[in-house]
């Protein structure tokens, strides 16, 4: 960069018109495209590399404003610091801005204004300590410092919070404002510091946690009753109960191990299918020979499904009422994050939520099944240990 700087006029930067780059010296080019658009570039070698960056289209950036910009990153560069690195490091946001970015960015991934409400709330009022701080510097003793208040006291919103600052310093990562691990990971982090869930102080809990599933399958299994089987079917594909419970046997396609419900008894109203794991399907088969109803899960009442008390009534029976059906769900999706390596998006659809923005869904036609079918199998094979 010793050689001759400023060797372009102003007449010269307004006339070019032949395509490809100018040289002022120094690093500075101007970029003319076969279109006759202009821009600036700086260009320098560090480390045995060649790096570029922009520094914004003429003439809305003027030569004399070009220089002035190519002078700094000289000196920069002259100071062992990288341009670009420095230059993300300027627009690079806080964690509370980082925060409001990703709601925005997500806007459609949420149900409704009250499900947005939430999140922000949740990260606004357990996560103030860390939102002035650079995105790129949260770590995980920040992480913990806002966790570990509530995290014995406050367990399902402390868990949900964790959940919430990991995808935020994900979306960071694929901005470009972080590297590295994600210190709010729970699988082979936050699992060896914080306690298990199922260790912390009793109370109330909706969902069950995944280490109780496997002993509770097993009794089940030992359950000669439609509820039971019904139930089993549910843990098994991460149904909702409105969705077991109103199966008919046309849904299933048993050559295929695919289960298709139907848009209108669909959250989302859209149809959904559900690849069967060997474990699900023999359970149908179990079923189906001696069928005398076009519900799969019938109830005692001739054309009639299960009622929606069954379920509930049948865990009162086995001692297991102070966790809810739903909580299954909850359960499959902990196990997912804190005990595989299956992808978020896998484990989303598989509960049938929606995935990604309006863009990123236009894109993805197809519903991950063979993924899918793959985690189904793991989750059975997981659930049904206990099962002779």
């Amino acid at each position: 960069m010793a050689r001759a700087i400023n060797k372009l006029t102003d007449v010269q930067c307004k006339t070019a018109a032949i395509a490809g780059r100018i040289s002022d010296g120094g690093g500075l080019y101007l970029h003319v495209k076969p279109s006759g658009a202009k821009s600036w570039a700086f260009i320098w070698k560090q480390g045995g590399k060649r790096y570029e960056t922009g520094l914004g289209s003429y003439p809305t950036v003027r030569l004399a404003r070009a220089r002035i910009i190519a002078a700094a990153y000289r000196q920069m560069v002259a100071d062992g610091l990288n341009p670009i690195d420095e230059k993300k490091k300027e627009s690079e946001p806080t964690f509370g801005e980082c925060c409001d970015l990703f709601l925005n960015a997500k806007l459609d991934e949420f149900r409704n204004e009250k499900h947005k409400a939430q999140w922000r709330s949740t990260l606004e009022t357990y996560a103030a300590s860390i939102r002035p701080k650079r995105v790129s510097l949260i770590d995980t003793d920040d992480v913990l410092k806002v966790l570990e208040p509530i995290w014995q006291e406050k367990n399902e919103t402390a868990s949900r919070l964790r959940g919430r600052i990991e995808r935020v310093l994900d979306f960071a990562k694929a901005k470009g404002w972080r590297q590295g691990e994600n210190p709010a990971l729970w699988r082979g982090h936050l699992k060896s510091i914080l306690p298990a869930r199922q260790k912390l102080s009793k109370g109330h809990h909706a969902a069950m946690p995944y280490e109780q599933l496997p002993n509770f399958m097993g009794l089940l299994a030992g359950k000669d009753a439609m509820a039971a089987r019904g139930l089993e079917f549910l843990v098994l594909t991460a149904a909702r109960s409105g969705e077991v419970l109103n199966a008919r046997w046309d849904e299933i396609e048993f050559k295929g191990a695919i289960w298709t419900v139907p848009a209108h008894r669909m959250k989302a109203g859209k149809e959904h299918r559900v690849p069967l794991s060997c474990k699900a399907i023999e359970i149908l088969n179990s079923l189906h020979a001696s069928r005398t109803s076009e519900y799969i899960f019938a109830g005692q009442k001739a054309g009639n499904p299960l009622s929606n008390m069954a379920f509930a009534m049948l865990m009162r029976r086995m001692n297991y009422q102070d966790f809810t059906v739903h909580g299954f769900r909850s359960a499959f999706r902990d196990w997912v994050g804190d005990e595989t390596a299956f992808q978020r998006e896998v484990a989303e659809q598989s509960l049938a939520h929606r995935v990604g923005d309006a863009t990123e869904r236009a894109y993805r036609r197809a519903d991950a099944l063979q993924k899918r079918r793959e985690l189904m199998e793991a989750w059975a094979s997981y659930v049904c240990a206990n099962i002779c």
